[in-house]
């Protein structure tokens, strides 16, 4: 589902669209179903603002409701993400077992410039894709898996006790076609 250069919607989103709003219209959380299935859809897991704009106007509901619901889930993604999703655990365990470091450093192994892992250290809520998208970093407050700390997910797999070493390894399978 990737825009045209001209940021309008292709008539393949189009129609994706008109089917999850029939599909969830009248059922508890229509709308982030609707959203859900726009995203997934996408070749890069986000929501365009013009997907936003046209869901707003299929569903009648305003936009700032459409744009508020997209930003608050934390699912939901306004940017283009990466084939590969790293995500970094911020949470206190995670902190203190050294969580900024990996962070950082998974995020200089990719190629980030240091201004942009200058930010990811100061920042508890951070994401990143490098501009072959072939990655996107991010960060989340808490996995709620404290005693595995350090904790980060790749690719939707929680590795647990995490050290610069086991994170270099997953990183590399991941560049070398391997999950």
């Amino acid at each position: 589902m990737q825009n045209v250069a001209n940021g309008a919607l292709s008539a393949q989103e189009r129609l994706l669209i008109d089917q999850a709003v029939a599909d969830y219209t009248g059922h508890p959380g229509a709308l982030l179903g609707i959203l859900e299935t726009v995203q997934t859809a996408n070749a890069h897991k986000f929501l365009s603002r013009e997907a936003l704009r046209y869901i707003a106007d299929r569903t009648g509901t305003p936009p700032a409701t459409i744009y508020s619901m997209a930003t608050f889930y934390t699912f939901f993604n306004l940017d283009p993400q990466g084939e590969n999703l790293i995500c970094v655990c911020r949470g206190t365990a995670c902190h203190t077992r050294g969580s900024r470091d990996l962070l950082e450093k998974v995020c200089l192994d990719l190629g980030m410039n240091a201004n942009e892992t200058d930010e990811a250290r100061e920042s508890d809520k951070f994401m990143l894709t490098t501009p072959d998208c072939k990655f996107t970093v991010h960060t989340v407050a808490c996995f709620g898996q404290c005693a595995l700390a350090p904790v980060v997910e790749v690719n939707h797999r929680i590795l647990g006790h995490v050290n610069e070493r086991t994170l270099q390894r997953a990183v590399k399978a991941l560049t070398q076609g391997r999950q």
